[in-house]
């Protein structure tokens, strides 16, 4: 599973781990991706959604429905 939101685009930021020498080294940040099933009452059936959790909260608050339609506007397939 990649670490990427389909409602809100979210992806891994990259950084550096700094030692207490002050020696760098790669690091990434990723977000908090789940996988959820919705119930899409419109065409009948469950969708599984790849969301971070700030998604999760969003589609509490404007309803699966909305957040499909936002999915399908970034032109990511449901």
């Amino acid at each position: 599973m990649s670490a990427h939101c389909q409602l809100t685009g979210a992806q891994p930021g990259f950084g550096n781990n700094i030692s207490h020498s002050h020696r760098r080294t790669s690091r990434r940040f990723d977000p908090n991706i789940q996988r959820k099933r919705y119930w899409l009452a419109s065409e009948g059936r469950h969708v599984r959604l790849t969301l971070s959790a700030r998604a999760i909260k969003t589609v509490d608050a404007i309803g699966v429905e909305a957040a499909v339609a936002r999915i399908r506007a970034r032109g990511v397939k449901v």
